[in-house]
């Protein structure tokens, strides 16, 4: 049997051919990563999160000039700047997804642009106030996520939201790392899903080559969810949103001392000092809980294409396990 595109809400509603999202990851999705996943059939996502004004404009740029198919950006709702988002919007960008926030105050220049407004969400009241603010699009997020969550599970929590939203359509996100992720999204209602962790390990990202082994080279067993690397940083993360990344020395020995670390501005001043000479000892790995599951680095064009083909053949098998229609249940 030859290959059948899946269609469904989301790549009618963006004019994409398969229902896959780059995950607009700060600092890693930048414009090159956008393009090869929009030139790949999916739809790529600048991660503008906390960066400079420049290094936006200079991704946004890359990203225009490399793909002739739609592409958006994603924003941190609680800590940018409406003049932030208009000025991404400049650049005509198809969608725009807003995250860990109140999507309120972007959402009608958003709307304004023609673009179309992602709100992600990681419960059930954000899900309500994306509704409330005339979302497009739905992303509900599971705590299986790497970098920043809620407290969620992506397979309790994306049918509660695809309930919820009613119309709006939903896409899956958290620990979605292969097609087999992608058709359980399908099969949970979603019309999509985001991937994030996957993508780093591509050609494309913008990841030093030690945090892309580190990956590879790591299960999910090796992850965790945790503030402490926020508290060392200094980045002022809502508490509520803690991040998964693989564990390093640092985790090891501050675990459980989050109080004391604030504190600490020696311990702060010494991480800052090895996470900028780059030591995977302190340095953050944001990972996904799916890690098992990527073993290699691959252009991000060929992934969106093999992620899609692997979620053709796994609904395929699924459909096969179905039986032959019970008498009763036959018209007539």
């Amino acid at each position: 049997m030859g290959r059948v595109a899946i269609r469904t809400v989301f790549t009618e509603l963006m004019g994409v051919p398969h229902p896959i999202v780059l995950a607009p990851m700060g600092g890693s999705a930048g414009g090159a990563l956008a393009a090869a996943v929009s030139n790949g059939g999916g739809l790529g996502l600048v991660g503008a999160g906390r960066e400079a004004r420049e290094w936006v404009t200079r991704e946004l740029e890359i990203v225009r000039g490399r793909t002739t198919a739609p592409w958006g950006v994603g924003f941190q709702s609680w800590s940018s700047k409406p003049s932030d988002v208009q000025a991404a919007l400049e650049y005509r960008p198809h969608a725009v997804m807003l995250s860990f926030g109140d999507p309120g105050p972007f959402a009608d220049a958003v709307r304004e642009a023609g673009a179309r407004l992602v709100v992600q969400v990681s419960d059930v009241d954000e899900a309500r106030r994306a509704l409330e603010v005339g979302a497009d699009l739905l992303v509900a997020q599971g705590a299986e996520a790497g970098g920043h969550s809620g407290r969620r599970s992506t397979l309790s929590f994306v049918p509660v939201v695809v309930d919820l939203a009613g119309p709006v359509p939903v896409l899956a996100a958290g620990g979605i790392a292969d097609g087999r992720g992608v058709a359980a999204a399908l099969a949970l209602g979603a019309v999509g899903a985001l991937v994030g962790t996957r993508f780093q390990a591509s050609s494309e990202a913008l990841v030093d080559g030690e945090v892309v082994r580190a990956i590879l080279e790591h299960s999910g067993e090796d992850t965790e969810r945790t503030r402490l690397l926020d508290i060392a940083r200094g980045a002022a993360w809502p508490a509520r949103y803690p991040a998964r990344a693989i564990r390093n020395a640092f985790l090891e020995e501050w675990r459980g001392r989050e109080a004391e670390l604030e504190r600490d501005e020696g311990a702060k001043a010494r991480y800052r000092e090895k996470a900028q000479a780059g030591d995977l000892s302190v340095l953050p790995v944001w990972a996904s809980e799916a890690i098992d599951l990527i073993r290699s680095v691959a252009s991000a064009e060929d992934l969106v294409r093999l992620l899609a083909g692997e979620a053709e053949e796994a609904l395929r098998r699924a459909a096969g396990r179905l039986g032959p229609e019970p008498p009763e249940s036959r018209p007539g």
